[in-house]
């Protein structure tokens, strides 16, 4: 009997060993199809992982953590805009716990209704939550030539090229979200709903061409016989503009898919969860041999978007360098400390050598370039309003956050003539961000920069295995 239990433990050591080589091999695969230079750019991801952990990722944590970025507004109950509402998560980690007025920053809230921050901190101090929310209480204290710059303020806004369709603030659904208590991570949302919306992202905003039968959603049903080779070969027949856009969403899901690895409910004993990062699915999302050679692709696409929002950020720096322009909470120290910090974080992406050159885009014949840029806004939007569409709200809140983010990015690379030409000293003419974009702008990169540093963490926690 001894002797035949010892056969059975062998062969199973024979199969554990077995399957810790396959997944070794599969990490030695997956970290020699995850380096050098990125396609449609001349940036290694090497230089990234490094500019990555040891300058902006400890500076962009500690700059979310501030009161002017972790609240945000946003509407969780719009209406999806395409097919009729099948139901939301009903999973107690799906919901999204609104921040009671009492706690947000009196300075936020004033400041919800103008474009700048500037202007309020020239009123009076408020005498509470009440008072703030009035517009009124906060007009009788503003100067004429504060309140023509408001209208004129609205005027450009009215004429921006958004990227995003943005929620209205005013709207008696919208309501702040303290970001720091509803963190994103694996909430159980899955099935139909998550797949149609990430369907409709890709089948009808990706810019697939006609002769492409195969599904662009990783996850739908996957056909026997296709690899990632033939996958991406439709890509290589696209201009660069379209390139850039389905790497962007690609990437963007990549990240998402990340959080919810990284953060993932191991178990929950005794109504105490524990959350923390789950190898079986990061190795399910990304690992070359179950994805058929597509999940470093994926991961490239993350990378590449981290290159096109740092950018964005190393563009708009001189916008929030000028004097006028204020982070304002209330708090004049820890406002101070903010715009500091965050100009801190501008010098380093500034520093970067290796930027992704967006001048290569939209660079043809004007009629076709500005009509292939219309094209390209109006699909990253429709993309926006798609997050309406989502059913769980914590996984709606960080999709319009990081959706909103991105957009936001893009409104910056493709208006670097009006940042440039900015006045010192007034801030009502030319380019403008709302809060509620900057906001969303400094989240979404964090995500990005925190999803790398998950990717390096699961490389770790791969390689144990050995």
């Amino acid at each position: 009997m001894r002797g035949g239990g010892g056969g059975r433990n062998a062969a199973a050591r024979a199969r554990l060993a077995a399957r810790l080589l396959a997944v070794l091999g599969c990490v030695l695969t997956a970290e020699a199809q995850l380096t050098g230079v990125l396609d449609d750019c001349l940036c290694d991801i090497e230089s990234i992982d490094d500019f990555n952990t040891f300058k902006i990722f400890p500076k962009i944590q500690k700059l979310q953590e501030r009161d002017y970025f972790r609240y945000y507004k946003v509407n969780l109950k719009r209406p999806c805009p395409f097919w009729a509402d099948d139901g939301h998560c009903s999973i107690k980690d799906c919901h999204v716990e609104p921040c009671p007025e009492s706690k947000i920053p009196v300075g936020i809230k004033a400041g919800s209704s103008n474009k700048y921050s500037k202007a309020a901190n020239n009123s009076k101090e408020l005498e509470d939550c009440e008072q703030a929310n009035k517009l009124g209480a906060v007009n009788s204290t503003l100067s004429n030539q504060s309140k023509e710059a408001f209208i004129d303020w609205a005027r450009y806004d009215d004429s921006q090229d958004h990227f995003c369709e943005l929620d209205d603030e005013r709207s008696p659904d919208a309501q702040y979200v303290d970001l720091l208590l509803n963190p994103e991570r694996y909430t159980g949302y899955k099935g139909p709903s998550a797949w149609r919306v990430w369907n409709s992202i890709y089948e009808e905003n990706c810019f697939k061409p006609r002769s492409v039968y195969r599904p662009l959603n990783p996850l739908a049903p996957s056909r026997g016989g296709d690899d990632g080779e033939s996958f991406y070969t439709w890509l290589e027949g696209l201009c660069l503009e379209k390139r850039v856009f389905y790497k962007l969403i690609s990437g963007l899901h990549a990240s998402i898919n990340l959080h919810l690895c990284a953060n993932y409910l191991l178990e929950e004993t005794w109504g105490k969860p524990r959350w923390g990062p789950n190898v079986k699915e990061f190795t399910r999302r990304f690992d070359p041999a179950e994805t058929k050679g597509e999940g470093p692709r994926r991961l490239k696409n993350l990378y590449f978007l981290y290159l096109i929002e740092l950018r964005a950020l190393s563009k708009v720096a001189p916008y929030f360098e000028r004097a006028v322009v204020d982070l304002y909470t209330g708090n004049g120290h820890e406002d101070a400390e903010s715009k500091a910090l965050l100009l801190d974080i501008f010098r380093d992406t500034k520093s970067f050598h290796m930027h992704f050159d967006e001048k290569s885009m939209f660079a043809g014949d004007k009629k076709g370039a500005k009509s292939l840029k219309e094209e390209f806004r109006l699909h990253f939007k429709n993309i926006s309003r798609i997050m309406d569409c989502v059913g769980c709200d914590k996984c709606r809140l960080w999709g319009k956050l990081q959706t909103q983010g991105l957009g936001t990015a893009l409104k910056i690379l493709f208006s670097e003539k009006e940042i440039q030409s900015l006045p010192e000293n007034s801030p009502s003419k030319g380019f403008q961000l709302t809060r509620q974009e900057i906001v969303a702008l400094v989240n979404a990169f964090g995500r990005l920069s925190t999803s790398i540093k998950e990717l390096q963490n699961f490389k770790v926690l791969l390689q144990q295995t050995r």
